[in-house]
């Protein structure tokens, strides 16, 4: 189901509140945003494949550098064993990751690693990070109750789903916006994945990179951190990705929203003569070639109730990376803190690869 109107100018005006918050004449919004530079691209996944490295396909990953392959929530806890953050917010450890983006080239079908590129700001600056996502954390963007409680250590959930090949019913949580070259920093207009998005990879060139979307459920079950398919124990409000102030009563305690957005840089894969015949270059690290099985994995792993006392103050003094409850740290500090591959490969960055990293079959 698509987003109303309503709810598009609603979600439009916070990002309105934050443009005139990052020039520092508005009080506050209803969100955190901020950049997290990249800690490790490599094939690990412990939510799906936990123990296991290498793991089928190649993920990016963000966040706190205890980042394993396996994150017991009975023995790993990131704030605890985390060193760094590759986060500007210096109490976040969480880890957040999603799946690498490659171009195979249609001349001899080898593959090379789309680079990621930082994400900017509203008022026209660039985000300091190296690669990796711009993080939001929502509070429900329509309705009058603004309250959220804060998801508990342990918690982790999936969202998006590496098989499917075409559109699947519902709201749009997952999408790809094509940037013209003027948009590389402003992310062209409107709300995410609104009309202008796409569920699948663009089918035209695009100059200035892909934003790609990933919108998180906003409603906890209460008791699960994780349920089997790491989805069963969270839900979106009905009828929409976005959250609101209702939350069916199988999952009645409402969470704070949790969104990515991935800046691609695809600006040396943007020639017209790639895009013929209704096809288009671009591999997701699974295998996908529709763009529709794009999915991400979010692992909590906040500090001492930090996220909890931020939710509370938005609205107030407290928006984006400007939020006096919470320690920030330079960019510089954040792009220092990386992890070594935990199986050591070659990811495509620089170098052409014969196949897709782990052997993976291009659908």
């Amino acid at each position: 189901m698509a987003w109303s109107t309503l709810k598009l100018v609603a979600l439009g005006a916070l990002l309105a509140q934050d443009a005139s918050a990052q020039t520092g004449s508005a009080k506050g919004s209803d969100f955190l945003r901020f950049g997290c530079s990249q800690l490790v691209v490599e094939r690990t996944d412990p939510l799906v494949n936990p123990g296991i490295a290498p793991t089928p396909h190649m993920h990016q990953v963000v966040g706190g550098n205890s980042f394993n392959i396996t994150m017991d929530p009975m023995t790993i806890d990131p704030p605890a064993t985390s060193q760094c953050t590759s986060c500007k917010l210096s109490e976040d450890f969480s880890n957040y990751w999603t799946a690498s983006i490659y171009f195979r080239s249609p001349e001899n079908g080898t593959f090379k690693r789309v680079p990621q590129m930082a994400n900017g700001r509203l008022n026209g600056t660039l985000l300091e990070q190296d690669g990796g996502l711009t993080i939001y954390y929502m509070r429900p963007f329509s309705g009058s109750n603004k309250k959220v409680t804060v998801m508990k250590p342990g918690f982790r959930m999936l969202t998006g789903d590496p098989a499917l090949r075409s559109k699947a019913p519902g709201s749009l949580a997952i999408c790809h916006r094509c940037l013209a070259k003027s948009e590389r920093i402003m992310g062209g207009n409107g709300a995410p994945c609104d009309s202008g998005d796409t569920a699948q990879f663009p089918n035209k060139p695009c100059p200035g990179g892909i934003r790609a979307t990933v919108i998180f459920p906003s409603c906890w079950d209460g008791k699960n951190l994780d349920s089997p398919d790491h989805k069963s124990h969270v839900a979106y409000q009905s009828g929409s990705a976005l959250a609101g102030d209702k939350c069916p009563s199988t999952h009645p305690v409402r969470i704070p929203q949790v969104m990515y957005e991935i800046m691609y840089d695809t600006s040396s894969f943007a020639d017209p003569a790639y895009y013929k015949n209704g096809k288009q270059p671009l591999v997701y690290s699974f295998g996908d070639t529709t763009g529709y099985g794009a999915h991400g994995d979010y692992l909590f792993g906040w500090k001492d109730g930090a996220l909890q006392r931020a939710m509370d103050a938005l609205g107030t003094n407290c928006w984006s990376e400007t939020c006096p409850v919470l320690k920030l740290q330079s960019g510089e500090d954040a792009i220092k803190c990386t992890k070594a591959q935990q199986a050591k490969e070659d990811v495509g960055t620089t170098t052409w690869l014969k196949e897709l990293p782990g052997g993976v079959t291009v659908q």
